[in-house]
């Protein structure tokens, strides 16, 4: 039980930049424990972000709450993923032979810079409409959140991970099949529950598409492409809802 507790710990600290139960090692034992939350972490950061929608409405516009709420979502992840996602683009401009290379360089490259900056607009004016115009799905916001991240967990269980000292080694040691069938579970419990079983299946189409795409390429994921899978599959899922396809 303790270390289901502290890999819970963990999962919050990786995860979020939310002061409780921090933990700094990547203990031997607790890594498979931590991916197993990562779609509850998503519940809990989407229903944060749900909370103060309903807390800061009455007294701002949907548009520039949407955005400011689009600040504390980047503020609560601690730009994790973004920070993946830029790895992951910059990755993209270079041969196939140096990209690994270009990915973990502590430095930000120009396509990175420039198309992560477009696709945080999209992300932002997605949300700001999403506010203005489904205010009444937004108990989905948790949803999109935990299926984000859920895909993060059935990338790492399932595919190749293709750099042997980087930091999500531990996890895709550890996670074992009963973590990931665990996370799966009390996702889809919760999909149901949401009715929000067309956002599943868009979190893995996402995947799918994303997984024939690097593994071609690299032959299996980093931690930086987990990064960037959750990333796009939070702006698909939220303009799934923007076009309409659950009504």
């Amino acid at each position: 039980m303790s270390n289901i507790f502290r890999g819970f710990a963990l999962a919050l600290s990786m995860l979020t930049t939310l002061p409780f139960f921090k933990v700094h090692n990547f203990h031997k034992g607790i890594n498979g424990h931590a991916a197993m939350f990562y779609p509850l972490i998503g519940v809990l950061l989407g229903t944060i972000l749900w909370a103060a929608y309903i807390l800061l409405s009455p007294y701002i516009s949907s548009t520039h709450l949407g955005i400011l709420l689009f600040a504390l979502w980047v503020v609560l992840t601690g730009a994790l993923h973004l920070d993946g996602f830029s790895d992951t683009i910059d990755g993209l401009y270079v041969e196939k032979s140096k990209a690994l290379e270009v990915m973990k360089e502590p430095h930000v490259g120009g396509m990175g810079m420039i198309l992560t900056v477009t696709f945080l607009i999209l992300k932002a004016s997605s949300l700001s409409l999403f506010l203005t115009d489904y205010e009444e799905l937004l108990y989905l916001l948790p949803a999109i959140l935990m299926l984000s991240r859920l895909n993060a967990v059935l990338a790492i269980y399932n595919y190749p991970y293709i750099t042997p000292s980087g930091m999500s080694t531990l996890t895709k040691e550890e996670l074992s099949k009963t973590h990931m069938f665990t996370a799966l579970f009390y996702s889809l419990v919760l999909v149901l529950i949401w009715k929000g079983f067309i956002l599943f299946l868009g979190s893995l189409l996402v995947l799918f598409v994303i997984k024939r795409f690097f593994i071609k390429r690299y032959g299996g994921f980093t931690g930086d492409i987990y990064g960037f899978t959750i990333e796009v599959t939070e702006l698909v899922l939220l303009n799934i809802v923007l076009f309409g396809i659950l009504s």
